[in-house]
């Protein structure tokens, strides 16, 4: 007998106004910094979506690829090890990538739920939606929240593995993901496990070229954050006025995304009463994107409380996929 499709559950933890009141927080504290800086996170409207998917199709921009390749290859093993009948996935978007997990959990007959977290409500939904019908008698009970925030609204009960895919983890600070991975550590339970993807330390012509492609589709990107403070909150940036920049931290192996002002030049954001200044070569930094080496993943998954069980790479290490337990 063929399975019904279950209708997806959608639970709601942050709503328009609350993005609303992260935005201005983040951009009257960021741009008021003696070292400007923004959230990547407020990339990510609909221009800034279409954008980062035509990014990952680049030939210069590997993550997206070598992952997709590691969880095709691994997800066998992932399903086998974790024992999971509960898929949880934070900061899912469009939960692509997700149904080769999905699909791996369905073979093992184990597949019983699926959770993805995510800040935008109507991907969110949509994408519910899509999986409901795709995996008859999947039960999809998506949370719209934010993983710095929420991760105690996860709907417990079974075993679960927790997916944290593309590199996300290298957006954040090394305390950042300290604290992260420690709140993580403390809401699941023994039976859980956690999948941790992360990109690697490799030669420096590589990663820059990854941020910096020769089409200027990331430079386009990059500037669309200043499109998006316009909209949204009355700003009077001119994108075309400040350069894309990608530059390499050697000592704290990550990836700098930055916009560098190319005149001294003066930014009214009216919704927030600000005006800030840019000297001209002043930069903006938008987004890092730290890399990591094996025993950097082990070492900060330990500190955290977790025990690592199993670590999956491919040939040429450009990609790692990390099975760890909470140390409860």
């Amino acid at each position: 007998m063929t399975a019904a499709v279950v209708p997806p559950t959608v639970e709601v933890h942050l709503g328009p106004g609350d993005l609303r009141r992260a935005l201005e927080d983040d951009v009257r504290v960021g741009l008021s910094a003696p070292d400007k800086w923004l959230a990547p996170v407020w990339f990510y409207d609909d221009r800034g979506s279409r954008l980062f998917d035509d990014i990952t199709r680049l030939p210069e921009y590997y993550p997206t690829r070598a992952e997709r390749l590691l969880l095709q290859t691994q997800a066998a093993a992932v399903a086998e090890r974790s024992g999971a009948d509960t898929l949880v996935e934070l900061g899912a978007g469009t939960c692509d990538k997700t149904r080769v997990l999905l699909d791996a959990l369905r073979r093992r007959n184990s597949l019983h739920r699926y959770v993805p977290l995510d800040v935008s409500r109507t991907t969110l939904a949509d994408a519910a939606d899509g999986l409901a019908h795709d995996y008859p008698g999947l039960h999809v009970h998506a949370v719209v929240g934010d993983f710095h925030r929420h991760l105690d609204r996860l709907p417990s009960g079974g075993r679960r593995l927790v997916a944290f895919l593309g590199g996300t983890i290298g957006n954040l600070t090394p305390d950042q993901r300290r604290r992260f991975l420690s709140d993580l550590d403390g809401v699941m339970g023994p039976d859980d496990r956690l999948l941790l993807g992360t990109d690697l330390v490799k030669d420096r012509r590589r990663l820059l070229a990854a941020y910096d492609d020769t089409a200027g589709v990331t430079a386009e990107f990059n500037r669309n954050v200043l499109h998006v403070l316009n909209r949204e909150l009355g700003a009077s940036f001119d994108p075309q006025r400040f350069d894309h920049v990608a530059w390499w931290d050697e000592q704290a192996s990550w990836i700098e995304m930055r916009l560098r002002s190319t005149t001294r030049q003066t930014v009214k954001i009216l919704d927030l009463d600000l005006e800030v200044t840019f000297d001209a070569g002043e930069d903006l930094r938008t987004e890092i994107s730290a890399k990591f080496t094996h025993q950097r993943v082990h070492d900060e998954l330990q500190q955290a409380g977790f025990v690592v069980e199993e670590m999956w790479d491919q040939p040429g290490g450009d990609f790692l996929l990390t099975l760890a337990r909470p140390g409860c």
